[in-house]
């Protein structure tokens, strides 16, 4: 039987964090990109807090030139 997949949120921050260095973005432009007012959310993102909502995320792979399972970091 297949385990249900469970999302890191810690090494979904990471890569995402990761990712966004590595195509020299600044969370400034992530910010506006995203269309936020400030960048709490992002942070909390990369610190495996929060998790972007499925719309934002959908945007990240856009932007970061990767598929949305390339940023998301699983345990099972």
């Amino acid at each position: 039987m297949v385990e249900y997949p469970v999302i890191d949120l810690r090494s979904t921050g990471t890569r995402l964090n990761e990712l966004r260095r590595e195509r020299g973005i600044t969370v400034e432009e992530l910010r506006i990109y995203l269309g936020m007012n400030n960048p709490n959310s992002i942070y909390r993102w990369f610190r495996g807090e929060a998790l972007p909502t499925l719309e934002n995320m959908y945007s990240l792979s856009v932007i970061l030139d990767v598929s949305m399972n390339d940023i998301i970091g699983g345990a099972v």
